[in-house]
C-alpha cells in the first residue's frame, strides 16, 4: 500500500504537536522515524494509523482519502512501548488471534506461523502461558509477534524493543530486519537510537520538535545529514561541532588548524566544521591531521572506548573500538582525515559532506 501525508499538521489547543509536513511512504519498506522524545514521532504514527485526525491536511492510501477514516475501518497493526496483550489468552491464543479472525488459515496453518514467529522472537517456551505470567519484555515479544502474524498493510511500531534487554535488543533488530525484508506491509518503525534506523535501512524521517527535517533513504540521510540539526539527531554519540572559518586552503578551526576541505565559495560569518566520534582515531593514517588535547573522561561501553578530549579547538568525543586505558588529564594527540569532515553555512546547512564509501 502507498501511504501519502498531504500538508497534515498537529494542534492540540495552542501547541503545536506537529507542524505542517508532506510525506510519501514507499510500500513494502521500512520508514524509520528517528528523533528524541517529544519530537512528534508517536503523534506522526497515530495519524497515520487512524487513531487520531489531523488538524490540517489529507491523509490518502492507494489513493483514497482517509483522513476522517476510523482505526477499526482499516487493516493496520500497531505495537507501542506499552505493550497490549489479551489477558485471559495464552500467548499462543494472542498470537493466533488475528489469523483467527481473518479466517482464512487453518488451524495448522496458524499453528506453524505461530510457533516460526515464537521462535524468532524466542517466546516458544511460553505459548501456553497467560501473559500475566510473563516478564514486562516477554509480553512485549508477544505483543510483536501478534502484530506480525496478522500481515496487515500497514504496520507501525512506536519503539517496540525499548523494554527489552540489551543483547536481546541487538538480536531482535537483526531479526525484525529479516521479517520485514520478506513480508508485504509497509513498515513504519519509531526510534530514539541511530544505530537501530541505520541496522533497519529502508528510508529514515529525522524528526526535531514537530518537524521533519529530512526524510530519504536511510543511507543517504546519514551520509548528507541536510542540517546541523539533522546531523546531530543522526549521530550516536553526538557529532562534534567546531567553530571554524575559511581559510586558504578550505577552513580553519579554533585554535589555527587548518583542514583542506573544498569551499565552492568563501564566507564573511563563521563556519561550524562536524565530525563524527567514530572518525577520530590515536594511530596516524596518510593524510591525517593532528588534534592534540588532553584526556577528559574515558567511557568504556560494550566494545567501543568513548574518550572526551579537551583541544584547542574544542571539546570532542572519540569513538576508538575496543577497550582502551587513558589516565585522566593524560596528553593525546587524535587524528582525522579532512575527508572525513563536514562543513555547515553560517546558518547551520550543508556544505561539505564526506564522499561516499568506495568513491
Amino acid at each position: 500500500m502507498e501511504l501519502r501525508l498531504e500538508s497534515v499538521d498537529k494542534q492540540v489547543g495552542a501547541a503545536t504537536h506537529l507542524y505542517p509536513l508532506d510525506m510519501v511512504l514507499q510500500p513494502h519498506a521500512v520508514t524509520v522515524l528517528l528523533g528524541a522524545t517529544q519530537a512528534g514521532k508517536t503523534t506522526l504514527m497515530r495519524l497515520m494509523a487512524g487513531l487520531d485526525q489531523p488538524s490540517h491536511g489529507r491523509v490518502w492510501v492507494n489513493s483514497e482519502d482517509v483522513t476522517g477514516m476510523p482505526v477499526r475501518e482499516r487493516n493496520v497493526a500497531m505495537v507501542y512501548q506499552q505493550f497490549i496483550n489479551y489477558p485471559s489468552m495464552t500467548v499462543a491464543d494472542n498470537i493466533a488471534s488475528p489469523l483467527k479472525l481473518r479466517g482464512k488459515a487453518d488451524r495448522t496453518t496458524i499453528g506453524q506461523r505461530v510457533m516460526e514467529l515464537a521462535k524468532k522472537l524466542h517466546i516458544e517456551p511460553f505459548l501456553q502461558r497467560l501473559p500475566a505470567e510473563l516478564s514486562g519484555g516477554q509480553q512485549q515479544r508477544v505483543a510483536l509477534a501478534r502484530a506480525l502474524a496478522k500481515n496487515a498493510p500497514l504496520m507501525l511500531l512506536d519503539e517496540p524493543l525499548v523494554n527489552l534487554d540489551y543483547k536481546l535488543r541487538e538480536e531482535l533488530r537483526e531479526e525484525l530486519s529479516a521479517l520485514f525484508a520478506t513480508g508485504d506491509s509497509t513498515v513504519v518503525y519509531a526510534t530514539t537510537e541511530p544505530t537501530e534506523a541505520l541496522l533497519l535501512g529502508g528510508y529514515t524521517a529525522v524528526m526535531d520538535a514537530g518537524e521533519v527535517l529530512q526524510y530519504g533513504p536511510t543511507a543517504e540521510v546519514f551520509q548528507r545529514p541536510k542540517s546541523i540539526r539533522v546531523a546531530r539527531a543522526f549521530s550516536d554519540p553526538p557529532m562534534n561541532l567546531i567553530e571554524a572559518k575559511a581559510a586558504s586552503i578550505g577552513v580553519q578551526l579554533s585554535g589555527g588548524l587548518q583542514l583542506q576541505v573544498p569551499l565552492a565559495r568563501q564566507f564573511d560569518g563563521g563556519l561550524t566544521v562536524g565530525v563524527r566520534a567514530s572518525a577520530l582515531r590515536v594511530h596516524q593514517r596518510d593524510n591525517d591531521v593532528a588534534l592534540p588535547g588532553r584526556v577528559e573522561l574515558a567511557e568504556i561501553s560494550g566494545s567501543d572506548t568513548f574518550v572526551h578530549v579537551h583541544t584547542d579547538a574544542g571539546e570532542v568525543v572519540a569513538q576508538l573500538t575496543g577497550v582502551h586505558y587513558f589516565d585522566l588529564g593524560a596528553p593525546i594527540t587524535l587524528y582525522l582525515d579532512p575527508a572525513q569532515a563536514y562543513v555547515f553555512d553560517p546558518k547551520g546547512e550543508l556544505l561539505v559532506a564526506p564522499a561516499k564509501r568506495g568513491n
